[in-house]
């Protein structure tokens, strides 16, 4: 365990005490901000049976029927006032400012369990995925509020999924889990929050994955960008935290810069594609249209699945915009199929990375997801969900989103082999992810898990 991960499971383990806020000896709950969740408001929920969906509905002012939202959107206009002109206009935060824990009460409460639920008696991860991104957004809120306005004139929304590390590959849908998380790093209208999910074994709660996003502020209208509240580190370990947080914004800059859509593949790179074109060449004959598998391989072009989803109000954000978390569920619980179509058994998400929302999706869109395989290494499988929107006004197809998951099958899998230069480059892409991930997860035998 990394230096960050002790520092942060230290003040997990002293706010998990019962009694016991993020400030010690302090009596006051609304500091303390330890949230829960209950079925009857989906999907996050808060203190007195609070949800987080009505939380954050209250920060921003919006009313949860559909036919007022144009009505507080326009009252949102007055907050422009209260927009800060720079950064250096806004008081300092601190991470503890922004410590927030969330307890979904699987284990007290059974009646909350159908909703994450498998058919394997294992929690749906892609609820976890909705869950972890409206906790990332009411932690911004919690960094950035502003105490002499009822409502935040920011809009704060998801901006990147930089990094989901699971620690294990079992949930159980019959214990507890706890959230927490806190503002990591910040820019001028960004922010890194680091979130991490724990299961309740006997009376510890024990850790289960690591998340890293990125929001951005914007302006009460969603329009434009607006400035956050600088964080001031308050010890060594999170000074650690926070330049941490730089290090990933330059290596999200890099990565960005090194794409294979802007630069050509590395030498070595191209000598593995050359390879495996080599390796598909007909012995029997001398020509490069001649193309077969080699054994145990299987041909890009057929580990493909497709969906399609109406983008209803009911799946809407506090913005009017289709919730990030319900694209999320969608892109995994598609992506987790193709990598059960292709393994042949169940397989396990071990890692989520590099998921950027290039644009929001407007409520009545055709959503248009396609997943496929793109790296297979021993029983790993990478899989790439491509998401697109079209108007039914409009036939045009724009992207949104390009989600990266990586899954570990119960068998080895077989190879996948590229057969044009475009699925060359989705191979290469998808080998780029998969050694990005931290930690190769070893596999349990009496694991198992559906979407």
């Amino acid at each position: 365990m990394n230096y960050t991960k002790e520092w942060l499971c230290a003040l997990n383990r002293e706010l998990l005490i019962p009694g016991r806020g993020l400030t010690q000896g302090s009596q006051n709950p609304e500091k303390q901000r330890v949230f829960h969740m209950h079925e009857a408001c989906s999907p996050i929920h808060v203190n007195h049976g609070v949800c987080v969906r009505d939380k954050l509905r209250e920060i921003v002012g919006v009313s949860t029927n559909w036919r007022d939202h144009m009505k507080a959107m326009e009252e949102r206009k007055l907050l422009q006032s209260f927009l800060a002109k720079s950064q250096e206009g806004l008081p300092p935060r601190t991470m503890k400012d922004s410590y927030i824990e969330v307890l979904l009460p699987l284990g007290s409460q059974p009646e909350l369990r159908e909703k994450y639920l498998t058919v394997q008696n294992t929690i749906r991860f892609g609820r976890i995925l909705e869950d972890l991104d409206s906790l990332g957004v009411l932690i911004c809120y919690m960094h950035t509020r502003v105490h002499a306005a009822k409502m935040s004139p920011l809009s704060i929304v998801t901006a990147l999924v930089d990094k989901i590390d699971m620690c294990k590959t079992s949930l159980s849908p019959e214990q507890d889990i706890k959230f927490s998380g806190h503002v990591s790093w910040v820019g001028k209208t960004s922010m890194e929050v680091k979130m991490q999910m724990f299961q309740l074994h006997g009376n510890e709660f024990c850790p289960v994955l690591d998340a890293t996003f990125v929001m951005v502020a914007r302006d009460s209208e969603n329009k434009g960008p607006a400035f956050v509240n600088p964080l001031i580190p308050e010890s060594p370990e999170e000074e650690e935290l926070f330049r941490q947080g730089e290090l990933n914004k330059g290596r999200r800059v890099t990565f960005s810069a090194t794409s294979l859509l802007k630069m050509a593949p590395s030498a070595e790179e191209r000598t593995t594609i050359h390879e495996m074109f080599l390796n598909t060449l007909d012995p029997k004959t001398v020509s490069f249209r001649s193309r077969i598998l080699p054994p145990n391989a299987v041909w890009m072009e057929n580990s493909k699945l497709k969906s399609l989803e109406v983008c209803h109000p009911q799946e809407r954000n506090i913005f009017n915009r289709i919730f990030g978390g319900f694209l999320m569920r969608k892109a995994y619980e598609l992506g987790w199929a193709t990598a059960c179509n292709f393994g042949g058994s169940r397989p396990f998400v071990v890692a989520v990375d590099d998921i950027m929302f290039q644009k929001p999706v407007e409520v009545g869109s055709l959503l248009f997801l396609s997943s496929q395989v793109c790296f297979t290494k021993d029983n790993y499988i990478q899989v790439r969900v491509h998401s697109e929107v079209a108007s039914l006004e409009s036939k045009e197809h724009m992207t949104t989103n390009v989600f990266h998951f990586t899954f570990m099958s119960e068998k080895e899998v077989p190879l996948v082999f590229p057969r044009t230069y475009g699925e060359s480059m989705l191979y290469l892409d998808g080998k780029r992810h998969f050694n990005s991930m931290s930690v190769p997860v070893k596999l349990r035998k009496d694991c198992s898990e559906a979407p």
